[in-house]
C-alpha cells in the first residue's frame, strides 16, 4: 500500500465541529487507500484522550500540543515579518522536523495538507518531490476580509492586512501544489477569481452528513429538552467562533423582540460549546437559553419549530444547516449561511435577507405549526437534498481523484465504505 503524509491543524476527532467533521472523514477515507502518516496539533487538552483512537488508523503519528498564548505570540511576530498571522500561528519546529524525517525516508510519495497554514510544512525543497494536495476548505483570506468589514478600527485595519497577506500565501501554495481543493463549487469559483494562475488546479469536493445519525427518527429515544407544547427556535454551533457569536447577537437584537411580542411563550435556544461572555450575556434576555456544551444536539433540533442560521459572516458550507436539513427540519437562513448548499428557497428551506424577512418567515411557520401544519413537505425535501448532494461516500471520491485514485471527480466513483463507530456529536461550527 502506498504511503501518504496527512497534515491537519487540529486533531481530527471527535467530529464535533466543522473542520473536524471534514478532516475526520478524510482521514478515514485516506486510511483505506494509503498508509497514513499523520501530523497535527492538539489545542484542547480534552482531545488528548482521543489521540489513541486516531493513531489506530495511521502508520505513524506526531501530535503537538498547541498552547494558544504562545501561538498568538507567534502570530503577532508575523506582523513584523509582513507575513500572514494565520501561518505563523501554526508554525512549529518540532512538527517540521518530524515532517522532514517522514519525507526523507523516501517511502512517502503523496501528501495532503488540510487548511492553508499546514501547507507550510511541505512547501520547501523536500516537499517538491511529492504529489501535494492542499485542501483549503474555505477561502480564508476572504473570511478575514469580512472580519475587517465588520469590525471597528483598528481591528478592521489589522484584519484587512491579514486578508491581503493570506491571499498572497494562498496563491503561492496553489501554484506550487499539484491540486487545490475547496468545500463547494462556490468556494472554488471564488478562488479561481482570486488566483487565476491556479484555476486549472482548483477543484472541490462537497462536505457530507451522516444521514443515519442525523435522521428525523434518530432522536426519538432521547429525552426531549423542551417542555411539552413549547415553540422553540434553535441555533447550533461552536459558540466561541466569532461568526456564530455575531449571528446570535444580531438575531436577539434585531429579530427576537418582534417575535417575542407576537408569541409571548416562544423560546430561543443557543446550543453549543464554549459560549463566549457575549453569548452567555444573551441568557439575560427573556426567552433566551444558552446551553453550553451538550452531549447530543439531535434532541434540540428534533423538538424545535425552526432551526435558524442568521449568519452575516460566512465562507464555505455550514454543517449546522446540513445537519438540521438531514433531520427534516425547516431551516431559516441568511444567504451567507447557504453558500455552497444548492437548496431552493421556499422548497427545501427558507431564505431571509434581513430582519424583516426573518420575522415574517418565522412568524408564518410558527402560526402554521400552532394550527397543526408542521412543515413536513419542506423538511422532507431538505432531507432528500442532503441525501442526494452530501453523501460522504460519494463526495470523497473527489479527493481520491486529486490523488490519482481514479473515480472521475466529486460525487463519482466507488463507495468509500463505512468508518469507525459513530461518536457522540455536539454542535458543529
Amino acid at each position: 500500500m502506498r504511503e501518504l503524509l496527512f497534515l491537519v491543524h487540529r486533531l481530527p476527532y471527535p467530529p464535533d465541529k466543522g473542520d473536524k467533521i471534514r478532516s475526520w472523514h478524510m482521514l478515514q477515507y485516506l486510511s483505506r487507500h494509503f498508509r497514513v502518516h499523520l501530523g497535527c496539533f492538539i489545542d484542547d487538552d480534552d482531545d488528548w484522550r482521543h489521540a489513541k483512537a486516531v493513531a489506530s488508523l495511521c502508520a505513524s503519528t506526531r501530535f503537538i500540543g498547541l498552547r494558544r498564548g504562545a501561538a498568538r505570540w507567534r502570530a503577532a511576530q508575523a506582523l513584523l515579518a509582513r507575513q500572514a498571522m494565520s501561518v505563523h500561528y501554526y508554525r512549529d519546529a518540532r512538527l517540521l522536523q518530524w515532517v522532514d524525517g517522514v519525507i526523507s525516508s523516501g517511502k512517502v510519495r503523496h501528501a495532503v495538507a488540510y487548511s492553508g497554514p499546514m501547507a507550510q510544512y511541505i512547501d520547501g525543497s523536500a516537499g517538491r518531490s511529492l504529489h501535494r494536495v492542499i485542501d483549503f476548505v474555505d477561502v480564508d483570506s476572504d473570511k478575514w476580509r469580512q472580519y475587517g468589514d465588520s469590525k471597528p478600527w483598528p481591528l478592521s485595519q489589522l484584519y484587512r492586512h491579514e486578508a491581503r497577506l493570506l491571499l498572497q500565501y494562498e496563491r503561492h501554495i496553489a501554484q506550487q501544489f499539484t491540486a487545490a481543493s475547496f468545500v463547494s463549487p462556490a468556494e472554488a469559483a471564488l478562488f479561481r477569481q482570486c488566483a487565476p494562475m491556479a484555476r486549472r488546479k482548483t477543484g472541490h469536493f462537497n462536505n457530507g452528513v451522516d444521514a443515519v445519525y442525523f435522521a428525523p427518527a434518530a432522536a426519538a429515544a432521547a429525552p426531549g429538552p423542551y417542555a411539552p407544547g413549547a415553540q422553540v427556535l434553535v441555533f447550533t454551533g461552536a459558540m466561541d467562533y466569532w461568526p456564530n457569536i455575531d449571528a446570535v447577537q444580531w438575531f436577539v437584537r434585531h429579530v427576537w423582540p418582534a417575535l417575542r411580542r407576537q408569541f409571548p411563550q416562544l423560546q430561543f435556544y443557543i446550543v453549543g460549546s464554549r459560549p463566549a461572555p457575549a453569548v452567555t450575556a444573551l441568557a439575560r434576555v427573556a426567552g433566551v437559553t444558552v446551553t453550553g456544551k451538550v452531549p447530543d444536539i439531535r434532541p434540540y433540533l428534533a423538538g424545535a419549530a425552526l432551526a435558524v442560521a442568521p449568519l452575516r459572516i460566512a465562507r464555505g458550507v455550514q454543517n449546522k444547516v446540513l445537519e438540521a436539513m438531514a433531520m427534516g427540519k425547516i431551516v431559516l437562513a441568511t444567504p451567507q449561511a447557504l453558500e455552497g448548499i444548492a437548496a431552493q428557497p421556499g422548497l427545501e428551506l427558507l431564505l431571509a435577507r434581513d430582519d424583516i424577512e426573518f420575522i415574517h418567515h418565522a412568524a408564518r411557520v410558527l402560526c402554521k405549526q400552532r394550527d397543526g401544519d408542521g412543515g413536513a413537505a419542506i423538511g422532507a425535501a431538505a432531507r432528500q437534498l442532503v441525501l442526494q448532494d452530501h453523501d460522504w461516500e460519494k463526495n470523497l471520491q473527489g479527493l481520491g481523484a486529486m490523488l490519482g485514485l481514479g473515480g472521475g471527480g466529486p460525487g463519482a466513483g466507488r463507495p468509500a465504505g463505512q468508518g469507525a463507530a459513530r461518536p457522540a456529536r455536539e454542535a458543529s461550527t
